[in-house]
């Protein structure tokens, strides 16, 4: 398993909009083959950032198969207005975790 992490920078102001527009997002991404699960998580310090991490099987998954298909297309229509700039994702592998103990 891989996890996409991306830092969504949104525009001022349109934090609560952006998070409507998730709401629906999500349903698309959660429909392609190799989605494993996602957070949103939304900046203490920064309230425009968010903190996007969705676990994938592969790589390929995320790259090729959600990004090639239509669900990728009205994911794009439905968020990518929001970001100033353009948020990077980056891709990475668990090397250590530790569970709670207190679960």
């Amino acid at each position: 398993m891989i996890r996409e992490h991306a830092l969504l920078p949104v525009r001022e102001d349109l934090e609560l909009e952006f998070e409507a527009a998730f709401e629906h997002a999500r349903t698309l991404i959660a429909a392609s083959p190799g989605f494993r699960g996602l957070t949103l998580s939304r900046c203490i310090e920064r309230p425009s950032t968010y903190l996007l991490l969705v676990d994938w099987d592969s790589v390929a998954d995320h790259e090729e198969g959600f990004r090639g298909s239509a669900g990728y297309e009205q994911w794009r229509a439905l968020l990518h207005r929001f970001y100033e700039p353009f948020p990077r994702v980056e891709h990475f592998e668990t090397v250590a975790a530790v569970v709670d103990p207190h679960a």
